[in-house]
């Protein structure tokens, strides 16, 4: 690829050996300038993918200068993965990297920020806070990078990333990076990118090719039996639990902490410290059960998972793949099961279609057992999404019908 030496030691010390077919694909055509939209999974390097470049292209650091890069995220979690990937592959640089992002004091971010950084890496929030408060400025900008760009959109941030792109310098180079490229993250890259190239590197099969997935029919009031049993039965190395909840995480794991030793929960309300804490023992290995809210489906690259539970199924499809995508990274071998109420056949048919594949049924030896839950046969042909039920008619008497009149 033509990289440094300085560039191939780091990505030595990194035992970063072979490129994944984002990082061949994306940093070649990355160095030559172009703006680029990079669609593949999480967990197949895209973060190094679009870092390289950029510490490849940097100048050379002068104190207190304004930043040279800047990398927008979703989530607090994600913003610090990215700051210790930079940092890592920066190795033998003068390179500067900072964080910034809501739930820690912003003077902190302000104070360093002000001693210079090259490349800042920020949720859309805190970053916008910042530029109010003339603390950070962006007119020397080179480089933006707008990672999981799928995920920032969903959960509302866009008018905040156009405030954030209509301030930085046109002759900049950008780099989108996403999951999945829905149409209003098309509308985005053609909005504030030059001539954009797409460079796609999702399999056709949605679903990993390395993970093993798996359901158990369940009523709700024995799920939590059921996912003890699947943990003495399985021991996992280290798992994550999703709930769909907060509170609900927070009950699961007072529960499976009278059980199991090492289990913690994370979810948004957690203030910032807490998080931070939870995501550094569950990355040492030293947790080994991590309850969690979708706060951790996206992005969070830890190596030693080796088993997803779904206690909650999941109400988009897309976010079965991201839960799932956190086993199996970079090729690994990973376990996934998802709990399955009898009401929620519909939602099971959904994902399996959305994969193309379907899922195992799976059994505890001793634990009552369930038929596969009833979905609705007929496929709408146009959307390839199952057809809802036809709900009958309600057949109001003379007497109901001068009620409702009534009220």
């Amino acid at each position: 690829m033509g990289l440094s030496e300085v560039m191939l030691e780091s990505l030595r010390q990194a035992e970063y050996l072979e490129p994944t077919a984002i990082q061949s694909g994306l940093i070649p055509r990355a160095l030559a300038g172009m703006d680029l939209m990079g669609q593949a999974q999480t967990g197949t390097g895209k973060t190094a993918a679009f870092c390289v470049p950029i510490l490849e292209q940097l100048q050379p650091h002068k104190k207190g200068a304004d930043p040279q890069a800047l990398v927008l995220a979703p989530t607090r979690e994600l913003a610090v993965q990215v700051r210790d990937e930079c940092a890592k592959l920066a190795a033998g640089r003068k390179t500067h990297v900072v964080a910034v992002y809501g739930g820690k004091p912003i003077r902190q971010q302000i104070d360093k920020l002000r001693r210079g950084a090259e490349i800042v890496v920020g949720t859309p929030g805190r970053l916008l806070d910042l530029m109010d408060r003339m603390a950070i400025r962006l007119g020397q900008l080179r480089f933006v990078v707008l990672d999981e760009a799928d995920r920032m959109l969903d959960i509302g941030f866009r008018p905040d990333i156009e405030k954030i792109l209509r301030r930085c310098p046109q002759s900049r180079q950008t780099l989108l990076l996403s999951a999945t490229i829905p149409p209003p993250v098309m509308r985005l890259a053609r909005r504030y990118m030059r001539d954009p190239e797409m460079l796609d590197f999702s399999p056709k099969d949605l679903s990993v090719e390395t993970i093993e997935q798996f359901y158990f029919t369940v009523d709700p009031q024995q799920k939590f039996e059921l996912l003890v049993g699947l943990l003495e039965r399985e021991e996992p190395i280290q798992a994550i639990v999703f709930c769909r909840t907060k509170r609900g995480t927070d009950r699961v794991q007072r529960r499976l902490g009278r059980k199991f030793k090492s289990v913690d929960t994370i979810h948004g309300d957690l203030p910032q410290s807490n998080r931070d804490r939870v995501m550094r023992l569950f990355r040492e290995g030293k947790t080994q059960i991590l309850v969690a809210t979708d706060v951790v489906g996206r992005g969070i690259d830890v190596t030693r998972i080796s088993h997803i539970i779904n206690y909650d199924i999941p109400q988009f499809c897309d976010d079965y793949i991201h839960r799932v995508g956190r086993t199996g990274r970079m090729g690994r071998e990973g376990v996934a099961f998802t709990f399955v109420t009898p009401e929620e056949g519909n939602e099971l048919t959904r994902i399996e279609m959305r994969i193309n594949r379907l899922l195992k049924r799976d059994e505890i030896a001793g634990f009552p057992t369930r038929a596969k839950p009833k979905t609705t046969p007929e496929i709408d042909q146009s959307t390839g999404e199952p057809l809802e039920e036809p709900k009958p008619k309600p057949v109001f008497s003379r007497r109901t019908r001068r009620h409702r009149r009534a009220l």
